[in-house]
C-alpha cells in the first residue's frame, strides 16, 4: 500500500491544505482554509455580575472614581459682608453644619484649623479629622481652602449680594470618598448634599438672629 502524503501551500490570502491519495477514483483532495484571524475579546465592565443593593447601584462603582463633588446654595437676608464675617469664624461653624463636630484654630498659625467630624450613617460610626489651610481669601467675597493632611477636601464659600440687606451663598466641596464609605458611594453625594443644605438653612437662621442683635 502507498503511504498518503500531506503538504501545506499557505499565502496572505489563505491557507491550503492538499491531502494526496494515490487511488484512482479520487486522487487529489483540496481543502481550503479561510484567512486566520486574530481572536477577539470581550470587555466585562467591573461589577458586572454584582446584584445591585442599598449600598450598591446599578451602575457598578469605578474604582477609579476617588473624588465626589458637591455645591449648595442659598440666599439669606443679611447683607454679604455679614455672611462673609460669620463664616470667618471657622470654629463657630459647628453651630451650624451637623456633622463637623469641633474646628480648632491653630495658635501660632491662624490660616491652618483642625477640623474634626463625628457622624452616624449608612449603620457606621463615621470619625474623620484633618489639618486645612485657608487660602489668601477675598474680602466679603471668597474664602476657600484645602487639606493638608488626614481626610482629603477641598472648598470654597463665595458671597454674591443681592441688595442691601441679602446675599447669596454658594458653598462647593470636593472630598475624597474614604476607603470605608466605597460600598455607598453612589448614595454618599446625595447625603452629603443634603447635609449641606440643613447646615445653610441652619447658616441662614444663625446669620440672620445674629445680625439683629447688633
Amino acid at each position: 500500500m502507498c503511504s498518503s502524503a500531506i503538504s501545506f501551500i499557505s499565502s496572505p490570502q489563505s491557507l491550503s491544505l492538499t491531502h494526496v491519495f494515490p487511488t484512482k477514483t479520487n486522487p487529489i483532495f483540496n481543502c481550503r482554509v479561510p484567512p486566520l484571524k486574530p481572536p477577539s475579546f470581550i470587555r466585562i465592565p467591573y461589577g458586572s455580575f454584582k446584584k445591585p443593593s442599598f449600598f450598591t447601584s446599578s451602575k457598578p462603582f469605578s474604582p477609579l472614581m476617588k473624588w465626589q463633588d458637591c455645591t449648595v446654595k442659598m440666599e439669606i437676608d443679611v447683607p454679604a459682608s455679614v455672611a462673609y464675617q460669620l463664616y470667618s469664624d471657622r470654629e463657630a461653624i459647628p453651630n451650624w453644619m451637623p456633622f463637623v463636630s469641633s474646628v480648632k484654630v491653630l495658635e501660632d498659625k491662624p490660616d491652618l484649623s483642625r477640623w474634626f467630624v463625628k457622624y452616624k450613617a449608612f449603620g457606621r460610626n463615621i470619625e474623620y479629622s484633618w489639618l486645612a489651610k485657608n487660602m489668601e481669601p477675598i474680602p466679603n467675597q471668597k474664602i476657600h481652602w484645602r487639606s493638608l493632611e488626614g481626610f482629603g477636601n477641598r472648598g470654597a464659600v463665595r458671597f454674591y449680594p443681592k441688595g442691601p440687606s441679602s446675599c447669596l451663598v454658594d458653598l462647593r466641596i470636593s472630598y475624597e470618598v474614604p476607603q470605608l464609605l466605597i460600598p455607598v458611594a453612589s448614595v454618599l453625594q446625595p447625603f452629603m448634599e443634603n447635609l449641606l443644605e440643613r447646615g445653610m438653612d441652619r447658616f441662614a437662621k444663625f446669620a440672620k438672629s445674629s445680625s439683629s442683635t447688633r
